[in-house]
């Protein structure tokens, strides 16, 4: 295998830990190299415009921004960039919405190192590939309507340990208004009360906390 016959592979993530194991796994492939890593968004993209690797691991959080808002700033200027999302977090949402954004690949960060750089190969091959408990979480989902902009917002209020009047003051809309937004999304979402919602909220990504 020679250098240029390697896949080469940028990995980012802000936990210096998991960017060395990642860097053992990738380099101990005689098909692989990584070529470069970053802790942030910024410097995702700085290293992404010096090498141009073949495939990108992307941290799904990153401190400066998320890592699908990273994904896109990449895709803005390198259309065919291969990025695979890589999360501790198993939420629907998350994962439509990078998709959506362009990524190739979603990785679980439990995930063995064996497939996980048989999914490098795959992405580099120019597949797509989503673990299959994923995909039946994403299928599970498919048909539910999407919570609006703003009951995201009163849903992440609520989170916040909110009551009604004080979301009603914060969002400048009535208490009445209020009531009915939850309304709509205990419904959407399927949940009995305010902590059932934002519990399932979290789980699928809609909210953070």
């Amino acid at each position: 295998m020679t250098k240029d016959t390697q896949i080469r592979v940028l990995s980012v993530d802000d936990h210096p830990l998991l960017r060395e194991g990642l860097a053992a796994i990738i380099n101990n492939q005689p098909d692989m190299v990584l070529v470069a890593q970053a802790s942030n968004a910024l410097e995702a993209l700085q290293q992404f415009r010096k090498h141009q690797p073949d495939v990108t691991l992307m941290d799904l959080r990153l401190p400066d921004k998320s890592g699908i808002d990273a994904l896109k700033a990449i895709r803005l200027e390198f259309h065919e960039a291969r990025v695979i999302m890589l999360t501790t977090f198993e939420g629907d949402v998350e994962i439509h919405r990078a998709l959506e954004a362009g990524a190739r690949g979603y990785l679980l960060k439990s995930m063995p190192p064996k497939e996980l750089v048989e999914v490098i190969r795959q992405v580099h091959a120019g597949k797509k590939r989503i673990p299959s408990q994923l995909a039946s979480q994403l299928a599970e989902h498919m048909s539910d309507e999407n919570l609006t902009a703003r009951e995201v917002e009163v849903l992440a209020q609520i989170a916040g340990g909110n009551r009604n009047r004080d979301i009603a003051e914060k969002l400048f809309i009535t208490e009445e208004t209020v009531k009915v937004h939850i309304k709509h999304i205990m419904e959407k979402l399927g949940a009995n009360d305010r902590t059932q919602a934002v519990a399932i909220g979290l789980r699928r990504g809609i909210i953070e906390l």
